[in-house]
């Protein structure tokens, strides 16, 4: 499937990926293309032939963040019209967020504003050593809030009163010590560095890699009280008593691979 701004493609083993396709400019986004984006993770959420979600760019840059063009016309609307227009960008990046399936980051080159909210959002990020990042909104006067919680939540609250009010731009090691990115691997190992990670992937219980990345969401910051210790023993028991546990346990101890595993799902 393709357009002319988002190219995505689904491999025979369970792999989509999202390409950003706008090298010109950098993979800039409007108000299109956010939209486009977030109907095409809505699709890959509910195929039950997708395994894993791979984000890719086009070029020399990740993602400049807003389009210039964009941003013009913004400049002209009402408030009523910038709230739905930020509420379409909290949508994609809600949507990114929450997908059910695990989501991988693949960062080229730059990734600046709304950029670095895509990034945030995927589960899993692997950067090249050219890689840069910046959280440029106070340089236009304007304010990164809808990427807010998933870039604050990657970096912590004190790394973000930094590099929200400064506007610095840092490199990908600093981003991987920040833990925004996961791994830094040499441009020409990027993408093989992916497959070894959805392979990996591959091998785990779909069912249960959505329910780990729900669970992860749900407990993150709660006080370890009794109400959480008797939902996280609640919920280790539907797992063992569901279909997929079931599945899991059994190949385990027969010394198979389980039945969701493709091809070869062997490599470690």
């Amino acid at each position: 499937m393709a357009n002319d701004h988002l190219l995505t493609t689904i491999d025979g083993e369970g792999r989509a990926t999202l390409t950003l396709n706008r090298p010109k400019l950098h993979n800039a986004f409007d108000d299109a293309l956010i939209a486009e984006m977030t109907t095409a993770l809505r699709r890959l959420a509910i195929d039950p032939a997708v395994r894993v979600v791979c984000l890719a760019a086009a070029g020399k840059s990740f993602s400049a963040g807003a389009d210039l063009a964009w941003m013009r016309r913004m400049a002209d609307y009402t408030y009523e019209e910038n709230v739905a227009d930020a509420m379409a960008l909290a949508e994609l990046m809600t949507t990114l967020d929450t997908l059910p399936k695990p989501t991988i980051a693949l960062v080229q080159g730059a990734a600046y504003g709304g950029g670095v909210g895509l990034v945030a959002a995927c589960d899993m990020v692997l950067a090249t050593p050219e890689a840069r990042f910046c959280l440029s909104e106070v340089k236009l006067g304007l304010i990164p809030a809808v990427i807010s919680p998933y870039v604050v939540r990657a970096i912590g609250s004190r790394a973000a009163r930094r590099y929200f009010v400064s506007a610095e731009l840092f490199d990908a090691d600093e981003a991987c010590r920040l833990g925004l990115v996961h791994r830094i691997v040499p441009a020409f190992r990027l993408q093989s560095e992916a497959d070894h990670l959805v392979r990996q992937l591959l091998k785990n219980g779909p069912q249960a890699m959505a329910a780990a990345k729900k669970l992860v969401r749900d407990v993150a910051d709660r006080p370890i009280d009794e109400a959480l210790i008797a939902e996280t023993a609640a919920r280790i028991a539907a797992t063992r008593a569901g279909d997929e546990g079931r599945e899991g346990l059994a190949a385990f101890l027969e010394k198979r691979r389980p039945s969701w595993c493709r091809g070869d799902a062997s490599d470690s």
